[in-house]
């Protein structure tokens, strides 16, 4: 079989598609006679179209046969499949999801839960992005099986291609990257907020933005400060993930006390590990993860993998937790051996030190109390 026929009919099924999906003219998707005959058996038929398809993200699963396609039938079956290719897209990163957390025992709730949201996807006739378009999350959290943090989540990929939480669970988050979709944040002041501030959620920088921690990383002050909480509230609307709607946080009692049990089962070796991709080339599997629930939230811990926290022997001591309410919202707080003042030697909660002091002072009077 010569090279010639399979690149022409590569070429032509590539020009029948851009006509039949950017055009109004009635010209489809048509193999000749004669391209099949050179391209027997039919397989090589449809790894051209593959090839056709792949360049306009479409889901090649259309069979190809000697019956050529025309008119509006052709042109709704390609819109049928452009609909499918997010949506199917969107489904397989829920479902990456639910095999990596299952994989890490993590709650089997959180698990089935993302499964539910992939089968909603993948039996939906209508573009998720559509839906976002012209209703919002509000559209996506009124399908089974879709709450508002999944309905985030989805939002994310649409707009990303990607979902970061996908990106952590597997190593690869890379906060640096997401910072700078923050108007006024470029690659040395993304990384600068994330080294002094531990946070690697839009969420979390929110959150560092009005209680005054990030007017205080260097390179920035109030005013700039101010310009990126606006930047911020505008671009955390529109995903519909705003601070106020997670309901709360978890308590400090909490967040240490999952600090604790990360610590202790990591240093006994009873915990999962990953291969983050950061500062990591030999790809070794060493950071623990911890996914566990107490009250109302789920809780994914694991030990900082910032540049800050390497350069600084951190690695093993700085624990970052990430915490989700059944709605899949997220927040984080990442917890410290403080080294100085008052509370030092003892573990704290980065933003939350005022707790975290009351919280110590309270706890020697109550063995006090039981001595008595």
């Amino acid at each position: 079989m010569s090279v010639e026929p399979i690149l022409w009919a590569t070429f032509s099924i590539q020009c029948a598609v851009f006509l039949c999906v950017f055009s109004n003219t009635p010209k489809f998707l048509t193999v000749s006679t004669s391209c099949k005959a050179a391209l027997t058996p039919t397989q090589h038929v449809q790894d051209a179209a593959l090839a056709g398809t792949a360049q306009f993200g479409l889901v090649p699963n259309v069979t190809l046969t000697s019956t050529n396609c025309h008119g509006a039938a052709a042109l709704k079956s390609f819109k049928k499949v452009s609909n499918a290719s997010f949506n199917l897209k969107a489904a397989g990163i829920l479902r990456d999801c639910a095999e990596i957390l299952r994989l890490q025992d993590a709650n089997p709730f959180r698990v089935n839960a993302y499964v539910r949201a992939a089968q909603t996807l993948e039996s939906l006739p209508a573009d998720a992005r559509d839906i976002l378009s012209e209703e919002g999350s509000e559209g996506l959290i009124k399908l089974p099986a879709i709450g508002r943090g999944l309905a985030a989540s989805i939002d994310e990929i649409a707009r990303t291609g990607r979902l970061a939480r996908l990106d952590r669970l597997r190593g690869e988050t890379v906060p640096e990257a997401l910072f700078q979709t923050v108007p006024g944040i470029g690659p040395t002041l993304a990384r600068a907020i994330h080294d002094e501030l531990h946070v690697d959620t839009l969420e979390a920088l929110e959150v560092a933005a009005h209680d005054g921690r990030l007017a205080g990383v260097p390179g920035i002050g109030m005013r700039r400060a101010a310009a990126i909480r606006a930047g911020l509230a505008a671009l955390l609307m529109r995903r519909g993930r705003r601070r106020r709607s997670l309901g709360g946080s978890p308590s400090v009692a909490n967040l240490l006390d999952i600090d604790r049990e990360y610590r202790q089962r990591s240093a006994a070796g009873k915990l999962p590990k990953i291969a983050p991709k950061r500062f990591n080339p030999k790809e070794i599997a060493w950071l623990p993860i911890l996914h566990t629930d107490r009250d109302k939230w789920h809780f994914t811990a694991l030990f900082s993998n910032t540049a800050l926290a390497h350069e600084l022997g951190r690695t093993d001591d700085w624990v970052v937790v990430y915490y989700y309410d059944s709605h899949h919202r997220e927040g984080q707080n990442t917890i410290v051996t403080e080294t100085s003042g008052a509370m030092k030697g003892e573990r704290v909660v980065r933003g939350r030190e005022a707790e975290c002091r009351a919280l110590s002072l309270k706890r020697p009077k109550d063995r006090n109390q039981k001595n008595e």
